[in-house]
């Protein structure tokens, strides 16, 4: 078996004969005669050792070595992809690109202004933000998915590197006309025995809701999950439950849904939002830039 004679092309035309199930259509979408098409599936069989391909009357399937092929070449292709949009970047003047992933908290309330007046002062850093819960974000890093992570404390940080970002303020948030409606203040334990719309179970948010409750021996009545701040006001203006939520990230929707926001006198109430990174020591300098930019807006 000799791989090292396996080629873009004929990978590429494979891929397109497997989706489409045909050889002369996988020609024609390649720009390839028919002719040379197959000769390319045939050198790629040769390369190989085995059948790729079922050959019948209405066109072509994948044998199993096949599927094993396509598996890869779909890998290589993208990763070749992926290579060029990289290249083309660095041809066009960027010098760096930053992959961030962060919670919902720091993408609603912070991100969008910090990483605005980073970019206006550093064109030719680019990032990459992806939206995630606190915990993945943290294996993110660790994984090298991330190059640096913004997530909630209390969460478990698998030895890496953390310095401080923000603080928010976790507020309730109930329907207008709720038996709440017209505190001021109040401390958790007095909604606890309300229903809740939540987070997913996953969130840091969720979990810290989880843990004061049963620090005080009761248990949440969650009767909603739903995967977004936005989605939360919308159950708990349409009576679904209150909801515990930072007070910086639903502004815009007291503005426009039937909601009141009662303070938590509660210490925990008040969180730490952390920058986390594996090696505070080897970080290339366009990635040192963005977290100095960021620690100096807390």
């Amino acid at each position: 078996m000799n791989l090292h004679r396996l080629d873009l092309v004929s990978l590429s035309l494979f891929n397109l004969v497997a989706r489409t199930g045909s050889i002369s259509r996988g020609a024609e979408l390649a720009n390839l005669a028919v002719g040379a098409a197959s000769k390319r599936i045939s050198d790629l069989e040769a390369a190989v050792g085995a059948p790729l391909l079922e050959r019948h009357s209405r066109g072509v399937t994948v044998t199993v070595a096949g599927q094993a092929l396509l598996g890869h070449a779909q890998r290589i292709l993208s990763d070749v992809d992926q290579l060029a949009a990289d290249l083309s970047d660095y041809a066009a003047g960027i010098v760096g690109v930053v992959r961030l992933w962060a919670n919902t908290s720091a993408v609603t309330q912070f991100l969008p202004q910090d990483i605005a007046g980073f970019a206006e002062a550093n064109p030719g850093v680019r990032i990459e933000l992806e939206e995630e819960n606190s915990s993945e974000t943290v294996l993110a890093v660790l994984d090298g998915r991330a190059d640096l992570g913004i997530f909630a404390d209390r969460t478990p940080t698998l030895g890496l590197h953390v310095q401080r970002y923000r603080e928010d303020r976790l507020v309730l948030v109930v329907p207008q006309g709720h038996a709440l409606d017209g505190r001021e203040r109040l401390r958790f334990e007095e909604a606890v025995d309300y229903d809740f719309a939540s987070l997913p179970r996953g969130t840091s948010l969720a979990r810290r809701l989880q843990a004061e409750t049963e620090a005080l021996g009761r248990r949440l009545k969650i009767r909603i999950h739903v995967r977004s701040f936005d989605a939360m006001c919308q159950m708990v203006a349409a009576g679904m439950g209150v909801a515990v939520l930072p007070r910086d990230a639903i502004q815009a929707q007291l503005r426009v849904l039937p909601l009141r926001q009662i303070e938590l006198e509660d210490d925990w109430a008040s969180r730490r939002l952390l920058i986390g990174l594996r090696d505070a020591a080897a970080v290339p300098r366009h990635v040192r830039l963005l977290i100095e930019h960021l620690s100096r807006q807390a």
